[in-house]
């Protein structure tokens, strides 16, 4: 474990707790300007209509506190057996107790349960959830922006059917915009903020599958041609969505970019006016002043960034996910009449699909560091922070560990008695362990055909590393790559609008207590 990052959470962690008033660029409580109000498109929508009258009634019954800012914090996957998960890890790695540890993220006051489901799965995807908390309306799975009238993949329909998402409300109102993750930026989740289109894998013109670009706009291309302009800051990863397929990649000569229409959407961002940057690196990010008006985009992967866990490993490197989040909430601070920010911890999910809990757990620890850092950098008077999921995964946290227990480690009973932390078969097993995924089978060789052959007996851990970088977790079902889970998320806040966080909740009126809170929605009208 690193212990520079181990001691910055701990320190942050208490920080949290009272959101200190003396620090960063919102520091000091401030009027918070009066803003014109917005009809969205999906107002229509019956799941917008009804989310808007469920927090209203809140509102009704307990008042709302005006938001300056707002930042929305989306762990991808980070069910709550994740959380509970990376509470332990954080806590044995810096050599504490890991269950009676505090995350940053524990110190928010308000707390709900958010129901998961979209319009047409049970289990949802990214896609379809994000938008949810976006733009106030439950829709398909798989769609960015749109309603649940859209055809899935059927460009034809998404006209008349977009969304407004609340961060071109907050662009309209002149507040500052800004997006930072460590997934592509064309990726679900981020994504959610700007594009609109009916299939979330139409990240560059080559993704679209035939569908004319002449009618629908891959989702590289709509963050460049945004309609409300620029975002003010952009961090994450997925340059080759951006760039030609015969432009070398900056950092990765042999990887080439990905669009099939010739354009450099990077020199096009530049190009934009005298204030636009790009940068791609670690070195880039350490010299740019977030402090100044400049609209910066930093894409500092070809695809996703790398896993927290192998971030060091990266020749030109990496910055931090808190190190973005403090670099945006810089930026998006030196705009007097507030911001909106969504910063998203994109790869806890992609770890969990892997069956790989550490790269998860790490994942989430540097999440909940990026936390802790908007908990010091902001003020609970004037910044809504809201910290939940998208959805869950099938992590399961089992087995009657005794406490102490190495989270990671095979488990020791509690309980003793015959039998002890065996299972039947008299093979010891994991304190974590995943409903399906690839962690079910080994692949053994390869049969006349060159195909694999698997395994799929239960495997003697006696001995194995279970803390090694690439150690998976067993599964009961086999499959390559595990899937989501679909309990009910947390949803943890702070600020004004934070009491509105309570129960149980529809996922889609996360967006209507930020627009609400922000000022950027008025109550609807009395029947």
């Amino acid at each position: 474990m690193r212990p520079a990052l181990i001691a910055s959470l701990v320190a942050l962690t208490a920080l949290g707790a009272c959101q200190s008033d003396g620090a960063g660029p919102s520091a000091g409580a401030s009027a918070v300007p009066a803003r014109e109000t917005f009809i969205t498109r999906q107002s229509g929508d019956s799941y917008y209509i009804a989310a808007e009258a469920a927090v209203d009634a809140r509102i009704a019954a307990r008042g709302i506190k005006p938001a300056k800012n707002v930042i929305l914090f989306i762990g991808d996957g980070m069910g709550i057996s994740t959380i509970t998960a990376a509470r332990i890890y954080a806590g044995q790695s810096a050599g504490e107790d890991g269950e009676s540890h505090h995350l940053a993220m524990d110190s928010l006051p308000y707390s709900a349960l958010s129901k998961t489901y979209s319009h047409n799965f049970q289990v949802a995807d990214s896609a379809g959830t994000a938008s949810a908390m976006v733009s106030g309306m439950k829709t398909l799975s798989g769609v960015l922006g749109v309603t649940s009238q859209v055809s899935y993949g059927n460009c034809a329909t998404v006209a008349g059917n977009e969304a407004d998402t609340l961060f071109e409300l907050a662009a309209r109102a002149g507040l500052a915009t800004g997006l930072v993750t460590t997934t592509r930026i064309t990726h679900a989740t981020p994504a959610s903020a700007y594009a609109k289109v009916p299939h979330r894998d139409w990240e560059a013109d080559t993704n679209m599958r035939g569908a004319s670009s002449d009618t629908c706009k891959d989702i590289a291309r709509q963050l460049i041609e945004w309609r409300e302009g620029s975002f003010d800051v952009v961090l994450g990863g997925g340059r080759a969505k951006f760039l030609p397929s015969d432009t070398p990649d900056p950092e990765y000569p042999d990887i080439k970019g990905e669009r099939g229409d010739g354009r450099n959407l990077i020199a096009e961002w530049t190009a934009k006016s005298g204030s636009h940057r790009f940068i791609f690196d670690k070195a880039g990010f350490e010299v740019t002043n977030f402090a100044s008006g400049d609209r910066i985009m930093g894409l500092f992967e070809p695809s996703h960034m790398q896993f927290e866990l192998d971030r060091g490993a990266d020749k030109a490197g990496e910055p931090h996910l808190a190190d973005m989040t403090r670099a945006a909430i810089t930026r998006l601070g030196q705009n007097p009449d507030g911001f909106v920010l969504m910063v998203e911890g994109g790869r806890i999910d992609h770890a969990h699909h892997g069956g790989n809990a550490i790269r998860a757990l790490e994942d989430a620890m540097a999440f909940d560091a990026a936390v802790a850092a908007a908990l010091e950098m902001t003020n609970a008077d004037e910044t809504l922070i809201i910290v939940t999921a998208d959805h869950s995964h099938t992590l399961s946290i089992a087995g009657y560990p005794q406490r102490g227990n190495p989270i990671l480690g095979l488990a020791v009973s509690g309980l003793g008695g015959e039998g002890g932390s065996t299972g039947i078969d008299g093979l010891p097993y994991t304190t974590l362990s995943y409903a399906n995924g690839p962690g079910a089978c080994r692949e053994t060789g390869k049969d006349a055909d060159g195909k694999p052959v698997y395994d799929c007996t239960r495997e003697d851990l006696t001995g194995a590393d279970t803390y090694a970088p690439d150690f998976r977790q067993p599964a009961l079902v086999p499959l390559y790559s595990e899937t989501h889970g679909g309990e009910d998320v947390a949803a943890l806040a702070s600020g004004p609008g934070a009491n509105l966080m309570t129960g149980v909740i529809e996922q889609n009126e996360i967006y209507h207590i930020m627009a609400r809170a922000l000022g950027l929605v008025a109550a609807p009208a009395a029947d």
